[in-house]
C-alpha cells in the first residue's frame, strides 16, 4: 500500500519502511541506506542555509552601521546592506553551472562536499572580517568578494543535496525524499534566528554590535566537520554510478556529451531551465520578504524591537515545516503541476492580507501572517526538487536542475528586499510591496501551466 494511503504515520514512516520492496534479506540494508542519506541531506542543507541566511539578518541588522560610512542616511545604508546580500543571489548561477558540471562529470558527492567546505571558509571569514572603521572602504569590498563565495556555494550545495536524496529514492517516492533537502531552508532559518535571538539575549546591545554578532559566522565552521563526514561516509548515488558504467562500457556519443554537460543542458533543454527558472521566483522572492524584509521593514518601520519580529520568524518557520514534506508527498500521488500552481494562486491570494496583519504592529497577527505566507509557499517549494530533476535525464541533471533553480534566485529572492525598500520609499504603502509578491507568484503559476507533468517518469 501506497505510504500517502496510510495517514500520517505512513508518510513519516516512508524513511523506514518502502513498499515497493519485497522482504528480503538486502531490504533492510538498502532502507538504512536510503534514510541514512535522506538525513545527510537534510543536515548538509540546513546548515548550508543556516550559513547562507545569517548573512541577510545580519545584514538587516547590524551590517548598515558596521560595514558603511557613519555618515550614510539609514535609508541609503540599508539600500547598500541590502545589495551586498544580492550579490549571493548573482553568484549562485555562476556556482550552478560550476558545480552543475562538476556533479554531472564526477558525481554528486564530490560536488557536494566541495561546496560545503567553500561555504564554511566564506561564513567564518565573514565573522573575522573587521568593519569599517578600520578598514575603511576595503572591508564593503572584502564582504562582498565573500558573499559572492556564499553565493557560489549555495550554487552548488542545492543540486548535490536534493539529487542524493533524490536519485536514492525509492520508486514512486522522490518528491517526499527529495523534501529533505528542501527541508533544510526552514531548518537554517529557524537557527539563524536562534543563534542571534541567544546572542542578543546574552550580551547587551552594544556588545552584539561589536562582537556577538560574529558568533553565528564562527559556528559555521561545523560544515567542514559534516563535509568531512559526507566524503568518508557517503556513496555516490546509484543512478549516477550506474551512468558511469553504462558509459565506460559503450563509450557512447552520449557519455562523449558529458564532457560539458552544461553546455548539453543549455542547448537540449533551453525552455525547460527557464520555465524552471520562472517557477521559482515566487517561493524565492515572496519567501526573502517573508523572512528578511520584514525584519527590517517591522524594526525601521513599525518600530518593533528585533527580538519580537526573530521570534515571529523563527516560530512561523517551525509551524510552517510540516507542510514541506506534505507538499512533496501529495505531489508524488497528485501530480507535481497540481499542487505547485495551487501554492501560486494561493500565496497571490494572500499578499494582500500578509502586510495587513503585518501592519497591525501586533505579535500574533504577524506570527499568522509569516507562517501561513510559509505554508503556500510551500506548496511550491516543498515538489520542487523532484520536479526540476525529473526535467533532465541523469547525464544532465544537476547541471539544468542547478541551473533552473538558481537563474530563478536571481529573479525572485536576490533583488527582492531591495526592490520592497524602493517600493516602500517611493509609493508609502507596504501594498505597493503585496502587489509585487503577486506578480512573483502568478508568474510562477504560469511557468509551472506551460511545463509537462514529470511524476510518473522513470
Amino acid at each position: 500500500m501506497p505510504y500517502w494511503q496510510g495517514g500520517p504515520a505512513s508518510l513519516f514512516g516512508a524513511l523506514g519502511e518502502d513498499p515497493n520492496l519485497t522482504t528480503t534479506a538486502a531490504a533492510p540494508a538498502r532502507e538504512n541506506s536510503t534514510a541514512r542519506v535522506a538525513m545527510t541531506a537534510l543536515a548538509a542543507s540546513s546548515i548550508e542555509w543556516y550559513d547562507f541566511f545569517i548573512y541577510g539578518t545580519a545584514a538587516a541588522l547590524v551590517f548598515p552601521r558596521l560595514f558603511f560610512a557613519a555618515d550614510l542616511p539609514p535609508m541609503v545604508a540599508t539600500l547598500a546592506s541590502f545589495s551586498t546580500f544580492a550579490v549571493g543571489f548573482i553568484a549562485r548561477p555562476v556556482g550552478g553551472v560550476i558545480f552543475g558540471h562538476f556533479g554531472d562529470k564526477f558525481g554528486r558527492k564530490r560536488a557536494l562536499v566541495t561546496a560545503m567546505m567553500l561555504m564554511g571558509g566564506a561564513t567564518t571569514a565573514v565573522g573575522l572580517l573587521p568593519g569599517y572603521a578600520t578598514l575603511g572602504v576595503a572591508a564593503p569590498l572584502i564582504l562582498i568578494v565573500l558573499r559572492f563565495l556564499q553565493g557560489l556555494a549555495v550554487g552548488g550545495q542545492w543540486g548535490g543535496a536534493a539529487l542524493l536524496a533524490i536519485e536514492s529514492a525509492p520508486p514512486g517516492q522522490r518528491g517526499f525524499y527529495g523534501s529533505f533537502a528542501q527541508l533544510g531552508v526552514p531548518a537554517g532559518v529557524v537557527l539563524a534566528n536562534l543563534v542571534f535571538l541567544l546572542m542578543a539575549d546574552w550580551v547587551d546591545p552594544e556588545a552584539f554590535q561589536a562582537w556577538g554578532w560574529r558568533a553565528p559566522f564562527l559556528a559555521s565552521i561545523a560544515l567542514v566537520a559534516l563535509a568531512l563526514y559526507v566524503q568518508l561516509r557517503l556513496e555516490d548515488t546509484p543512478e549516477f554510478k550506474a551512468l558511469g558504467d553504462t558509459a565506460h562500457a559503450t563509450k557512447s556519443a552520449e557519455a562523449k556529451a558529458r564532457r560539458s554537460p552544461i553546455l548539453q543542458a543549455i542547448t537540449r533543454h533551453p525552455r525547460e531551465i527557464l520555465l524552471a527558472a520562472g517557477a521559482f521566483v515566487a517561493s524565492n522572492g515572496c519567501f526573502y520578504i517573508i523572512i528578511t524584509y520584514v525584519v527590517s521593514y517591522a524594526t525601521t518601520q513599525l518600530d518593533l524591537s528585533k527580538s519580537t519580529v526573530l521570534w515571529a520568524v523563527l516560530l512561523g518557520s517551525l509551524i510552517s515545516a510540516p507542510s514541506l514534506p506534505a507538499a512533496a508527498a501529495l505531489s508524488d500521488r497528485f501530480g507535481r503541476r497540481g499542487v505547485f500552481m495551487l501554492g501560486g494562486l494561493l500565496s497571490a491570494a494572500w499578499a494582500v492580507p500578509f502586510f495587513k496583519l503585518v501592519d497591525t504592529g501586533a505579535f500574533g497577527p504577524m506570527l499568522a501572517a509569516i507562517a501561513t505566507g510559509l505554508i503556500l509557499l510551500n506548496l511550491m517549494y516543498g515538489p520542487q526538487a523532484a520536479l526540476f530533476a525529473e526535467l533532465f535525464s541523469v547525464e544532465l541533471r544537476y547541471s539544468g536542475a542547478s541551473l533552473g533553480y538558481q537563474l530563478g534566485a536571481i529573479l525572485g529572492g536576490g533583488f527582492a528586499p531591495m526592490i520592497a525598500v524602493a517600493l516602500l520609499d517611493h509609493f508609502q504603502s507596504s501594498m505597493a510591496i503585496s502587489g509585487y509578491m503577486v506578480v512573483l507568484s502568478l508568474t510562477s503559476f504560469v511557468s509551472v501551466f506551460l511545463l509537462s507533468e514529470t511524476n510518473r517518469r522513470t
